[in-house]
């Protein structure tokens, strides 16, 4: 029996967005950019595509969004193109549970002398909105706070965030990357100026997301060149992936609610089902979470409860052995975020949340999707019950 269970990493295109791949392949595989007429119908591709992704959204202006080669980019340009508009260095505002993606390029302006603040979170992964009025600055000049915490599930109050940006008339940029597709979001009433997605989580092909730009936001481009994507992304477009992009948006759409219903339901049944193992510690907001979106840390220490029996002695078991053992029984898991899987570091999201640094090397993500049935949601938690009574007596 073969489950997977890590769709916050990736998704498996779907055969309607091969089909779509494969036809502008065979058919539309011109320069968007040519006056001729094959690069006039993959220019027709790539814009019917920006009308599917922009309707996933409610983006009355297709113009807004700017396809990229993912989440990632989106992210890096969403930063970087914000602080390329100033001359000195100004004030930013992250959460303390951001993706790499956001990390690392604000790592690279402070290094410029740019000055950050990273707000706290609680518990259960949350920002407080008075911490960011708090902030605030007279130079603050952009804050970003991820959506939907792909490590921990947790959803931020972005609409509160942002309202609190907007009064301030501070640029508001959130990595929508786990949420778009998965959740309703309406641009023309969340005050949010930027939002980065990706095609490979609501089952598109890798190497193609995109940012969501609110007209009259600046941005200087990251990259020169042909002057692609309204000057603002140079590169000539992936036009095969952009198309299946489109079509994974659209088919998002119409499917989200009911999708989105049925995958909360298997959610919950795993964490009940998990819910009789003290040593397995729920991480994330219960209530605020994304819906297919389970995570847990592995806590072994002395008298806790696992599987019924209480542990006499204390026995640290990693989220990375937990991975490879799920994956000897056919169970595709993470530990963490994708990005951190292959390190024994403890997650920095955890330690963001409260947790000991023993606990967070052991925590667990898994992802539900399309193809997850109540029957995997079972067996997974019996599969991982009886890993942890061996790893434990060993």
């Amino acid at each position: 029996m073969q489950i997977y269970l890590d769709y916050s990493a990736t998704t498996p295109p779907r055969p309607e967005v091969i089909a779509k791949v494969q036809e502008v392949m065979s058919n539309s595989w011109g320069n968007p950019s040519s006056l001729h007429k094959w690069g006039a119908r993959a220019a027709t591709v790539v814009e019917t595509a920006r009308f599917q992704v922009a309707d996933l959204i409610n983006c009355p202006n297709p113009d807004s969004l700017i396809f990229t080669a993912g989440g990632t980019e989106a992210d890096n340009l969403a930063i970087m193109g914000v602080a390329k508009s100033y001359d000195f260095p100004q004030h930013l505002i992250i959460s303390s549970v951001e993706h790499s993606a956001i990390n690392e390029p604000v790592k690279q302006l402070e290094k410029k002398g740019w000055e950050v603040t990273r707000l706290t979170v609680n518990r259960q992964g949350r920002v407080n909105p008075e911490e960011l009025k708090a902030a605030l600055k007279p130079n603050t000049v952009l804050v970003s706070v991820i959506y939907g915490q792909s490590e921990v599930g947790t959803l931020q109050p972005i609409e509160e965030l942002g309202q609190i940006c907007r009064s301030r008339n501070v640029l508001f940029h959130t990595d929508a990357v786990q949420v778009v597709g998965r959740l309703p979001i309406d641009v023309t009433t969340l005050p949010v100026d930027l939002i980065s997605m990706s095609s490979h989580k609501i089952y598109g092909m890798q190497g193609v997301g995109a940012l969501y730009v609110r007209q009259g936001v600046e941005l200087i481009p990251l990259v020169g060149g042909g002057g692609q994507e309204f000057g603002i992304r140079s590169g000539t477009q992936a036009v095969a992936a952009i198309a299946g992009f489109g079509v994974a948006a659209e088919l998002a759409g119409l499917e989200m609610k009911q999708e989105s219903e049925r995958l909360r339901s298997l959610r919950d049944r795993l964490f009940d089902l998990l819910a009789d193992n003290s040593c397995l510690i729920p991480t994330g907001d219960r209530l605020h979470r994304l819906p297919h979106h389970v995570s847990l840390a592995i806590d072994t220490s002395e008298n806790s409860k696992c599987c019924g029996s209480t542990l006499v002695k204390q026995k640290a078991i990693t989220g990375r052995a937990m991975v490879r053992e799920l994956n000897l029984a056919g169970i595709g898991i993470s530990a963490g975020s994708a990005c951190h899987s292959g390190k024994l570091n403890a997650s920095p999201i955890l330690v963001a949340l409260g947790y000991s640094e023993e606990l967070a090397k052991g925590g667990i993500r898994l992802t539900l999707g399309k193809d997850t049935t109540e029957a995997d949601i079972d067996w997974t938690a019996l599969v991982l019950k009886q890993i942890l009574v061996r790893l434990i007596d060993k």
